[in-house]
């Protein structure tokens, strides 16, 4: 999954598109060596598990739980993992343009 995210966040590299994680791996230090060593460049917030708040406001009850959000900030697709994930995306963005 990961070398997916990365391909999709680099292609789509000033378009109106972001992705955003939750860790749960820890303190700040770990989490900052795991998006190093990982070469993870997107935004993250730290939560300290399912339970957490950010967790618990968005009925995360496992990891990774995805969501996939339009331009109005509606969840569209959610659990959706590598193409079927792009594919969202990309309707989404294709949506938002018109087409």
């Amino acid at each position: 999954m990961l070398p997916h995210e990365k391909s999709l966040v680099k292609r789509l590299e000033g378009k109106p598109f972001a992705l955003i994680g939750i860790n749960s791996d820890g303190e700040s230090d770990v989490v900052k060596k795991i998006l190093a060593d990982n070469q993870i460049t997107w935004r993250q917030a730290i939560d300290v598990s399912t339970s957490g708040k950010l967790a618990s406001a968005w009925n995360v009850n496992g990891w990774p739980t995805i969501y996939v959000l339009d331009h109005k900030g509606v969840i569209r697709y959610r659990d959706v993992r590598d193409e079927e994930m792009e594919e969202a995306v990309m309707k989404l963005l294709a949506e938002m343009d018109g087409k």
